[in-house]
Parts: structure tokens; sequence; C-alpha cells
């Protein structure tokens, strides 16, 4: 569990209402920026797959932070 509270630092942090939503905010938020950024720079061939594999990367990691935010908050897992 130590491994999972390093990896998601922000999904272990909420403790009332207002700090969930701040947190699942951010986390809405940052695969979106990557992936705008991702398109606008798509058209570069290098850079644009190395950018796409960072937008699946990060969009990963989000859905899974967003998963151990809510079940942190409510307690199903510590």
């Amino acid at each position: 569990m130590d491994i999972i509270k390093k990896l998601f630092p922000l999904s272990f942090k909420a403790k009332d209402v207002v700090g969930l939503i701040i947190y699942l905010v951010i986390y809405l938020v940052l695969p979106t920026v990557i992936g705008i950024i991702a398109g606008l720079l798509a058209k570069i061939p290098i850079l644009g797959t190395i950018l796409g594999i960072i937008s699946w990367a990060s969009g990963i990691y989000c859905f899974i932070g967003i998963v151990l935010l809510i079940l942190a908050f409510l307690k199903v897992i510590k």
C-alpha cells in the first residue's frame, strides 16, 4: 500500500468533500491539458508519437487516481 501512496499522492489527501472535488478536478484537467498539447503537436512525426503515448499514459494514471481517490475518501482502502 505504501507504493501506491507514493505513486498516487493526491488520491489519499482528501479529508472532506471540498478536498475531494478539488483533487477530482485536478485529475480531470491534467489529461485534458496534456491531450490538447499532444493534439497541437501531433503534426510533428516523432514528437507527435511520443506525446500520444504520454497522453495515453496520463489518462490511465488519472483514471486510476480517481478510482483510488474515491475509494480512499469512502474509507474502503486506507
